[in-house]
C-alpha cells in the first residue's frame, strides 16, 4: 500500500517555506542562527524565527508556539480542505510531535503563583497539556478523526509520522495531518545548558572540535494519505520506517550505536530495499560527543563498504527538537528528484576516534538524481526512529 507525502509546509529560522529552506540548505546559509539572550542573561546561538513573521494566531491560547504552528498550517490549508472534501473530516487524523507543553504561559503563570499564591485569571491547566498542538488543528480545520500528540524528545515527529502511516494502513483513516512543532524557549535553552550540551559556537558536528548542540525552533506539517492529495505536486512516498529503544540512559544514547543501527535496519527492511538503494542519509548529527560517535558507528555498521552520501543539516536549521524529524523529512522531500544534496557544514577536522563517513562535500561529485532518502532521529532515552522516503518514479 503506497502512502503519499504532500508538499511540506515549513516555518523555521532557515526559511518560511519549503523553497526558502531548501535554498538555505543548498547555499550553506547559516544566517538564521543568531545570538539570543536567555532570561538569566546568558547568550546562546539559536535558530529562532523572526517575531515579525508571527502575527497573532486564532488559537484559544495565543502562544508563540501556536503562532508558528498556524503560520505553517496556513501554507497547506488548501490541501487540507481538498483532503476533507475527498475523504470526509471523520476519515482524517492528526499526529503531531512536540515537547514544549505551553512553557510560555505555564512558566509565567507559575512565577505569578509563587509570588502571589494565585495563578493569572486567564490561566488554564489545558495550556500545559501535551495535546493542545493537535487539538488546535482539529479546531482550526474541523477535523473529527483521532488526534494524537507524540513527545519522545528529538524523535517526536518521526514517531508521529510512523503512527500516521500505521493508522492509514490499518484502515482507521484515509489521511493524516502530520508534523512537528517546537520553540527554543528559556526552559529549553537553560535545560540543555544545564546538561552541558549547548555549544558556545554554532554547532560543528562530527569534528574533533565539536562542542554540542545549537538549538532552534520550527513548525513543519504535511499530509500523509493513501492517494496523492495534490496532483500538481511531486509524487513522494513514505516507503518505510524503523524504531528501536536503547533503554540505556535517561539522556545519553547507547555508545555502541546498537539501537540506532537496529532502527536503520528496521527502516530498510520495512521499505523492502537494500543499502545500495539509498542515495542519501540525513544524519541526526547534533554535534554532541556521544551522538556523533554512536551515529558514526551505527551508519558504518549498517552500510559497511557502501559509502552512502551523508550530512547533517542542523548547522543551518539548529536542532528543533520535536520538530526536527519533520523538518529533516522536508529537506529529504526537496532532495528527491534533485541532483543537489545538502553539504556537510563543519571545520573538516576529523575525529580519528570515530568511524569515517562519506560526507557530502562541495568538492565531491554527487551529480546523481536522488530517488531514496533515509532520515535519522535519535532522542533522549534512546527513542530511535528512522524514515525512508522515495520518489514514486524511482
Amino acid at each position: 500500500m503506497a502512502i503519499y507525502i504532500s508538499k511540506p509546509a515549513v516555518m523555521c529560522a532557515a526559511g518560511n517555506s519549503l523553497e526558502e529552506l531548501w535554498n538555505s540548505v543548498i547555499a550553506n546559509n547559516q544566517s538564521g542562527i543568531k545570538k539570543v539572550k536567555a532570561c538569566d542573561d546568558q547568550d546562546f546561538f539559536v535558530a529562532r524565527i523572526d517575531d515579525s513573521l508571527l502575527p497573532p494566531s486564532s488559537a484559544r491560547y495565543d502562544m508563540r508556539i501556536m503562532r508558528i504552528e498556524e503560520a505553517a498550517l496556513n501554507q497547506i490549508a488548501d490541501d487540507i480542505e481538498t483532503a476533507k472534501n475527498r475523504f470526509g473530516s471523520d476519515r482524517i487524523g492528526i499526529c503531531v510531535g512536540s515537547c514544549d507543553n505551553g512553557t510560555e504561559f505555564s512558566v509565567a503563570g507559575h512565577k505569578q503563583y509563587f509570588e502571589t499564591n494565585h495563578f493569572p485569571q486567564d490561566y488554564n491547566l489545558e495550556i500545559q497539556g501535551a495535546d493542545y498542538v493537535s487539538t488546535y488543528i482539529a479546531e482550526k480545520f474541523d477535523i473529527n478523526g483521532p488526534a494524537n500528540t507524540f513527545s519522545t524528545a528529538c524523535s517526536s515527529s518521526a514517531g508521529a509520522t510512523i503512527k500516521a502511516a500505521e493508522m492509514i494502513m490499518a484502515g482507521i483513516v484515509d489521511a493524516v495531518i502530520v508534523g512537528g512543532i517546537d520553540i527554543a524557549s528559556n526552559t529549553v535553552l537553560l535545560g540543555f545548558n544545564a546538561l552541558e550540551a549547548v555549544s558556545p559556537k554554532i554547532t560543528n558536528p562530527f569534528s574533533k572540535n565539536r562542542s554540542g548542540i545549537t538549538l532552534g525552533e520550527a513548525g513543519v506539517f504535511y499530509i500523509l494519505s493513501k492517494e496523492l492529495i495534490n496532483q500538481n505536486q511531486k509524487k513522494v512516498e513514505l516507503l518505510g520506517w524503523g524504531e528501536s529503544a536503547d533503554a540505556y540512559h535517561m539522556t545519553s544514547p547507547d555508545p555502541s550505536g546498537d539501537g540506532a543501527r537496529k532502527a536503520m535496519e528496521n527502516a530498510l527492511k520495512s521499505a523492502k530495499i537494500s543499502i545500495n538503494d539509498v542515495d542519501y542519509v540525513n544524519l541526526h548529527g547534533t554535534g554532541t560527543k556521544f551522538n556523533d560517535s554512536m551515529e558514526s558507528k551505527a551508519v558504518n555498521a549498517v552500510f559497511g563498504d557502501y559509502k552512502v552520501p551523508v550530512s547533517t543539516t542542523k548547522p543551518i536549521t539548529g536542532h528543533t527538537l520535536g520538530a526536527a524529524a519533520s523538518l529533516e523529512l522536508a529537506i529529504c522531500y526537496s532532495a528527491i528528484n534533485n541532483v543537489e544534496l545538502p553539504v556537510q557544514i563543519w571545520d573538516k577536522q576529523k575525529d580519528t576516534e570515530i568511524p569515517e563517513l562519506n560526507f557530502v562535500d562541495e568538492k565531491k561529485d554527487f551529480q546523481k538524481q536522488t530517488k531514496i532518502c533515509l532520515s535519522n532521529s535519535f532522542a533522549f532515552g534512546g527513542a530511535n526512529a528512522c524514515l525512508v522516503i522515495a520518489s514514486s518514479d524511482r
